[in-house]
């Protein structure tokens, strides 16, 4: 890409890239270390005209939530309630999910061409709400705490 004067990488991340769900640890963490290492990869390549691109869908009518489609593992009736209800949303939600594939081809499209492309494009109402609780509750935290997190600084002498 380099050689050739620029290039887009886009990156199929998920909402569980920024937001976790009981039961979809090992998911989330692979894709909180994807967006981690394509916001590097895009400072990396500044200066290049090679765009990254993290999509973050949320739910979409896909074939993920099928029966069958991924590793399940043996429900544990000590996780019931934290777990339970991830499980049960992806059993009882096939072919229901909001987000509409074509739709999201066609945003990626529009972000790809656009003048000023994103890093993130968060896909599906869903996600966005997710996230938007999600970047509340950090900013929540971040000002409860931050008093004690500045007291950690090296006093001047």
């Amino acid at each position: 890409m380099r050689r050739q004067g620029g290039g887009a990488i886009v990156q199929m991340s998920s909402v569980g890239g920024q937001v976790t769900a009981p039961g979809f640890g090992a998911y989330c963490a692979t894709k909180y270390a994807l967006e981690g290492l394509t916001e590097t990869l895009r400072d990396e390549v500044a200066g290049f005209r090679i765009r990254t691109l993290i999509v973050e869908p949320g739910a979409f009518r896909t074939g993920l939530f099928r029966p069958g489609a991924a590793y399940e593992s043996k429900a544990m009736p000590d996780y019931a309630d934290t777990v339970g209800p991830t499980r049960a949303y992806v059993h009882d939600n096939d072919g229901l999910q909001p987000g509409d594939p074509i739709k999201a081809a066609q945003a990626i499209l529009t972000a790809l061409d656009a003048d000023e492309p994103p890093l993130r494009l968060v896909l599906g109402p869903d996600a966005i709400g997710n996230i938007d609780r999600r970047l509340k509750s950090l900013s929540d935290e971040l000002a409860a705490w931050r008093a004690v997190g500045e007291a950690t600084g090296v006093d001047e002498q």
